[in-house]
């Protein structure tokens, strides 16, 4: 018989590295199995809810129907079948109907993840979430914390038209994010501390304090590379504020921190930086820089009539002390349906006309 010792004998400890690795492993496959399936299992009972009609249409008799299977199941299975659940299950299959999509979302998304989607009215919006959790892999804290934040309404994305939005979205199904969804405006970075006065260095040097909670403000996908980017033009120096990488898009990014509003002349030197990035930087296999001009305000007829999509430069706002949430949901409101309404009325192209 082999005693049990309270020490690991000498050369076992990496042999215990992998098997508790392989142990994990397994749990993790478990669980993930076991979500989907509980996940789809719900998705089908509220598909077949529907068939019948039961929540929709039929009033006080469907009610009744509702309420004597919720007694029933909830005897038989728990109160995971209530009444209410039974009615959430019958939302969840109206507002995710494409089994198919639902498929791909549940190797990510557990049931709470579905749940904290559901109160979202606007299909896209919720749409945008869904697909976004599943390639960032947020947890069900961090998709709400998304969802508060009005991550959506912030995106270049949600400026542009419904059918633009479901091809970007398609995209992201197909496993390619693009830069519409990547950028955002304005950027919330109340957690950096600033009031009041501070200048640029502050500014430069509150971003590389928290530099966590910046990459989690950009989003899943940003490497920060450098600060102070020394970049020789003939004989003069310039130095770009902030240089990060963008796994998903393949190409990096320039950011430029300013205090003051946008100006045009910012564009110049963006230009500059990005074409020198280009030359000098950009590696086998990767896509053209692009930048980011963040500022303390902007004005969006100037920036339209600039085209810098064109030039791939993106220009937003930060906000360093939060307004009111009604008031930021609804300027991001207001930004929406100024851009949407521009490009309602931009001329097609003379090959599509009709």
């Amino acid at each position: 018989m082999v005693e049990a010792t309270d020490s690991l004998t000498p050369g076992a400890d990496y042999l215990l590295v992998e098997i508790r690795a392989l142990i994990e492993d397994a749990r993790r496959q478990v669980a993930r199995a076991a979500n989907g399936a509980l996940t789809l299992t719900y998705w089908r009972i509220g598909k077949r809810l529907l068939a019948e009609n039961l929540t929709d249409g039929r009033a006080e008799y469907g009610q009744r129907i509702l309420v004597s299977l919720a007694q029933e199941l909830e005897r038989e299975f728990g109160k995971g079948f209530s009444y209410s659940a039974l009615t959430r299950m019958a939302r969840f299959a109206e507002q995710f109907p494409d089994e198919r999509i639902l498929v791909s979302l549940i190797q990510e998304l557990t049931w709470t993840h579905f749940l904290a989607l559901l109160p979202l009215k606007d299909a896209l919006t919720r749409e945008f979430y869904a697909e976004m959790c599943r390639v960032e892999r947020w947890s069900v804290r961090a998709l709400r914390q998304k969802i508060d934040g009005m991550l959506f309404e912030r995106t270049a994305l949600s400026k542009n038209s419904e059918e633009v939005i479901r091809q970007e979205l398609a995209t992201l199904r197909d496993g390619r994010m693009t830069p519409d969804l990547v950028f955002r405006d304005p950027y919330l970075l109340d957690f950096l501390g600033l009031a009041g006065a501070y200048s640029e260095k502050d500014l430069e040097l509150a971003i590389l304090r928290e530099m966590e909670s910046v990459l989690l403000e950009l989003g899943s996908g940003f490497c920060f590379v450098a600060r102070q980017k020394r970049m020789s033009v003939g004989k003069d120096d310039f130095y770009l504020d902030l240089l990060f990488y963008h796994r998903h898009l393949r190409r990096l990014v320039a950011v430029e921190l300013k205090l003051e509003s946008f100006q045009p002349a910012h564009t110049g030197q963006m230009e500059l930086y990005l074409r020198w990035l280009d030359k000098h930087e950009r590696a086998p296999g990767e896509e053209a820089p692009i930048g980011l001009i963040l500022c303390a305000g902007a004005d969006a007829e100037q920036v339209e009539l600039l085209q810098l999509d064109e030039k791939s430069i993106h220009v937003a706002e930060y906000l360093t002390e939060l307004p009111p949430a009604n008031v930021l949901r609804e300027r991001l409101h207001r930004a929406i349906a100024y851009a949407r309404e521009r490009v309602a009325v931009l001329p097609m192209p003379e090959g599509d006309n009709v």
